[in-house]
């Protein structure tokens, strides 16, 4: 697509154009902000589950929640996502942003920028958000910038994003708190770590024909359609492991219950999956891909539930 029909693809692109001259609104669509729902909804987690649900919406936590969620979201994520489209260089779809318009003169400087402005906005608040900051700003350089670009490396691109999403985000807004993290809320988070290891193939599964074509060598390739399937279902049961060995450290009761729900819609999503995998074509594994996005919104919602009410 051309770089006129990027600019003119929407209403919304029309209008962001008209309101932000000359590149500008480029630079803000290759920081991919349809992406940040997603990323603030669970970087928020570990926040209400450090004050819990009836703390969140007010007292001194509230300021610094704000400040960490900006920081994390707009320079942290939204650097890492400008960047590595300066290194992709697509011109096709990419995640959270079709039709990419023409990458702009100065983002790679605009990223780098971000990233480091992030990091000295980080040092306003507790060292434990200062250190996550720090090792996720390490992770998104060693994943998108050559020669390292580790997201090119199966295997690895899948243990960046399993800690660096699935448990160091969360722990980043619990620790903007400055509350310490006890043993019981430190097996909730990590238990987002598997959890994540086991949705990141299911990710790949639709495209599985098409990275073969083009020679890619994701996660799911390598491993193969069946195996992905196995990862995701033990790591999933894994993760649901970590949430019972936290339920008997923290002592929880009757509320433990309502975690057989999403454990219940996993397991709903995964074993036909597994069983019926090499009769789906690709659209049905990318339903199947949506279904476990939905099962892990039902997580997060119960996991609240069980350990910030």
């Amino acid at each position: 697509m051309s770089g006129r029909d990027a600019r003119t693809l929407n209403a919304w692109r029309r209008w962001g154009y008209r309101l932000l001259p000359g590149e500008l609104y480029s630079y803000l669509l290759h920081m991919r902000p349809a992406e940040w729902p997603i990323m603030a909804g669970h970087t928020l987690l570990g926040y209400i589950l450090a004050v819990g649900v009836r703390g969140a919406w007010g007292g001194e936590h509230l300021g610094r929640a704000i400040l960490a969620l900006v920081i994390w979201v707009v320079f942290l994520n939204g650097g890492t996502l400008a960047i590595n489209s300066v290194f992709d260089k697509d011109e096709g779809d990419i995640g959270y942003l079709n039709a990419p318009p023409p990458l702009p003169r100065y983002l790679l400087h605009f990223s780098v920028a971000l990233l480091v402005i992030g990091q000295l906005f980080a040092f306003a608040l507790p060292v434990g958000f200062q250190i996550a900051y720090a090792i996720c700003f390490i992770l998104s350089v060693l994943y998108s910038v050559p020669p390292f670009r580790f997201k090119a490396v199966a295997g690895v691109d899948w243990v960046i994003n399993m800690w660096g999403f699935g448990t160091i985000t969360p722990y980043a807004a619990w620790a903007a708190t400055g509350r310490p993290l006890d043993a019981g809320h430190g097996l909730v988070l990590l238990a987002f770590c598997p959890l994540f290891a086991g949705l990141y193939p299911l990710t790949q599964l639709y495209q599985f024909d098409e990275d073969r074509r083009r020679g890619d060598r994701t996660l799911a390739l390598i491993l193969g359609m069946r195996a992905s399937l196995v990862v995701a279902t033990l790591s999933t049961l894994l993760s649901f492991a970590l949430l019972g060995w936290a339920l008997a450290v923290l002592g929880v009761g009757i509320k433990s219950m309502a975690l057989l729900l999403p454990l219940t819609l996993w397991l709903a999503v995964l074993v036909p999956w597994l069983l019926h995998h090499a009769a789906w074509r690709p659209q049905q594994h990318q339903r199947g891909m949506y279904r476990a996005l939905a099962a892990w919104a039902v997580t997060d919602v119960a996991v609240l539930y069980v350990f910030a009410t």
